[in-house]
């Protein structure tokens, strides 16, 4: 099973991704873990990779593609993979098709915006533990105050509703359009596309895992 996660920040992609790649015996292979295993390695490309991250340059898709086909090819990947991070761009998806790099599910965990900026603004965090806290899901028993020690929370900028949303906007403007390549893509090549899965993300972290579940199991029996 090959396949990649699409949704916005803060619908839980992380967590439903562990459950996936326990369920079908996958590794979930991200491009952050990617890189650095290609610099750890000392290949010519790693070393590519480290100059251009050293210059504070971003890696082009051209590269990232090889890393990645270099990355499937491992044994761990015999029953398939989960793309973490990759493509987030129409070109890339267009440079793994290209490149001959089949995915059999694309999964899009949809939640309103205005559900997601609830979610992630009402985050606090205990630095110093990094036990983390949400202002209606899990509240201090203490407004403002880590359980276990008393000390202040803190709201992390990327949970700042102005960050939040502007992160919303860079992922409807550059990942969103994904949706739409991906089932103008199975409507032009059946044979060669993914097949695109919408779940709906609101609910408990359970109740979204069987949904996925769900949806595979179906698909799968239907291919």
């Amino acid at each position: 099973m090959r396949l990649v996660l699409l949704g916005c920040p803060g619908v839980g992609k992380g967590t439903q991704a562990k459950f996936i790649k326990q369920q079908y015996n996958i590794p979930q292979i991200s491009t952050g873990d990617m890189l650095r295993a290609a610099i750890n390695a000392g290949t010519p490309l790693g070393q590519q990779v480290k100059q251009i991250m050293d210059e504070g340059r971003l890696v082009s898709d051209d590269i990232m593609i090889e890393i990645v086909k270099a990355r499937i090819n491992e044994p761990d990947c015999v029953n398939g993979f989960l793309l973490d991070g990759f493509p987030r761009t129409i070109p890339q998806a267009e440079v793994l098709h290209e490149n001959h790099i089949h995915l059999d599910y694309v999964i899009e965990i949809s939640v309103p915006d205005a559900e997601l900026i609830k979610r992630l603004s009402g985050r606090r965090v205990h630095p110093a533990s990094g036990r983390v806290y949400h202002a209606e899901h899990n509240p201090p028993k203490v407004a403002d105050r880590d359980d276990v020690t008393g000390e202040p929370l803190i709201q992390r900028i990327d949970d700042h509703e102005d960050t939040i949303r502007k992160r919303l906007a860079v992922y409807h403007q550059q990942t969103e359009p994904l949706v739409n390549y991906y089932i103008n893509q199975a409507a032009n090549e059946p044979d060669h596309a993914p097949c695109h899965i919408k779940i709906n993300g609101v609910g408990t972290v359970e109740e979204v895992r069987e949904r996925i579940f769900t949806a595979l199991s179906r698909k799968s029996v239907l291919q």
